[in-house]
């Protein structure tokens, strides 16, 4: 009998039958080769709209701490984390072991069982909020987290209506996209009707005005809509206390104050996208909307929770909670796995100081990037809070045209010098600095010395 233990030939996605011309290709020749035929595969199985950043992708194969390494071992500074999903850091064992432990455990259940990871997760994230924000719902992504705050808001309120802001971004599904706005929104169409206000984005202010004097016209906006565009009963005002993806946008500091006092006249709720800015990521407190000084009725969670598990959730007032009367579970919202690893990630994050480190570390990473900025007119802002920076890149400082090519040249040129930032804003013209929140001084040194070299380099071309 023939042995058909091992296939014929190899089965497609292996090496096995790249030719090596009778061993004369170079291990780097054949890491090239095997590098090139993985983008062909990207390319060819994933949709168009799932991006790659660099003008060359690189895989990334391994993390430690603040690094990550490349399939060709390269290390690089990690300044993005996984789009602001790692605040404690790569392969942390305090994190990764008790993921072990409950993967030898078990790996999933439903909500139809008792699930003591998740219970305790959520009297965890109780106590980290106001007390009228007293009921969790636990799903698996930041969009389906939003969607579920979306309809809870709607069913409770009886409105189809939405109030966000501009250069918001709140998902890529069907609602969410429709609550986002260019380039994140892929269609018109939505099952809600959003007014989009105008965004406190005091560096490109839509009434040309200055910040303080400006009277704070972004939220009287927000007034202004609601009693001339919608029916005068929308289902919910939602912002992000800083912008993600729009640019790590940061309005000024009386703003929610002045929004919510708008709010809570006309009986709106506020939706809080905490997606991004959650679990001590801004330094000064765990969440956004307390450093703004505001209670809002629902806040959205995900991304940093679980330090790079897939997890999502919201936590509203009981009476927004209750406004689903129909059946309702979740095959994976709540997991063991996932709950798991987020206890252990908030128990690194408060054992270590991670949230006064973001503090420390943001404002002297600010103060090198303004550094930066004295020597490069392509800055032309430096913005956020603890480590969530964003550096918009213009033209020149006089005119603040937005310039997207140079953040691309220095997104490659930072990842030539071994360093990784992300890029976002309407324009694609904003840095976006997220780094695990463990970094120290000597990390932003090494990085704002590779964004030097990044920027002369891209100035010069």
């Amino acid at each position: 009998m023939d042995d058909v233990s091992a296939p014929a030939t190899p089965p497609a996605g292996t090496y096995d039958d790249l030719p090596d011309h009778h061993g004369l290709l170079s291990a780097a020749a054949v890491a090239e080769s095997e590098h090139a035929d993985l983008l062909r595969r990207h390319q060819a199985s994933l949709f168009p709209s799932v991006k790659l950043n660099f003008a060359e992708p690189i895989e990334l194969r391994r993390g430690e701490r603040q690094y990550v390494y490349d399939a060709d071992g390269r290390q690089y500074l990690d300044f993005f984390g996984g789009i602001v999903s790692i605040p404690s850091g790569h392969a942390i064992p305090e994190i990764t072991d008790a993921i072990k432990a409950q993967v030898d455990r078990m790996v999933h259940t439903t909500t139809l069982f008792l699930i003591r990871s998740q219970i305790e997760l959520a009297e965890r994230i109780r106590a980290m909020t106001p007390p009228k924000l007293d009921k969790v719902l636990f799903v698996n992504s930041g969009s389906e987290a939003n969607e579920a705050a979306f309809m809870i808001a709607s069913l409770a309120r009886g409105s189809g209506e939405l109030i966000a802001l501009r250069h918001a971004y709140h998902g890529r599904s069907f609602a969410t996209g429709g609550a986002s706005q260019t380039p994140w929104r892929a269609s018109n169409l939505s099952p809600l009707q959003v007014h989009h206000v105008g965004n406190p984005y005091c560096y490109r202010c839509p009434w040309e005005k200055t910040y303080p004097s400006c009277g704070l016209l972004c939220a009287r906006d927000v007034e202004q809509v609601i009693t001339t565009s919608t029916s005068g009963h929308p289902a919910a005002f939602v912002a992000e206390p800083i912008q993600g993806v729009g640019g790590f946008v940061t309005p000024p500091p009386e703003y929610f104050v002045a929004v919510k006092e708008i709010l809570d006249r006309h009986g709106i709720p506020f939706v809080c996208d905490e997606v991004q800015t959650g679990w001590g990521r801004i330094g000064v407190a765990d969440f956004g909307f307390q450093a703004y000084g505001v209670e809002p009725d629902v806040v959205v969670f995900a991304k940093g929770l679980a330090n790079g598990v897939p997890i999502g959730g919201v936590i509203a007032t009981d009476e927004l909670a209750s406004s689903i009367r129909s059946l309702s579970l979740s095959t994976f919202g709540g997991n063991p796995l996932a709950t798991t690893a987020a206890l252990a990630n908030l128990n690194y994050i408060a054992t270590h100081n991670l949230r006064e480190n973001a503090r420390v570390v943001g404002d002297y990473l600010k103060e090198r990037l303004w550094g930066l900025a004295e020597r490069y007119g392509t800055i032309g802002d430096v913005r956020g809070l603890g480590l969530m920076v964003g550096v918009e890149l213009v033209a020149d400082r006089t005119s603040k045209v937005p310039a997207p090519e140079v953040a691309v040249r220095v997104l490659d040129g930072a990842k030539r010098r071994g360093l990784l930032v992300g890029k976002g804003g309407l324009h694609g013209n904003v840095l976006r600095l997220s780094p695990p929140l463990i970094i120290d001084r000597s990390d932003v040194d090494a990085a704002v010395e590779a964004l030097d070299g990044a920027l002369a380099e891209a100035s010069a071309a």
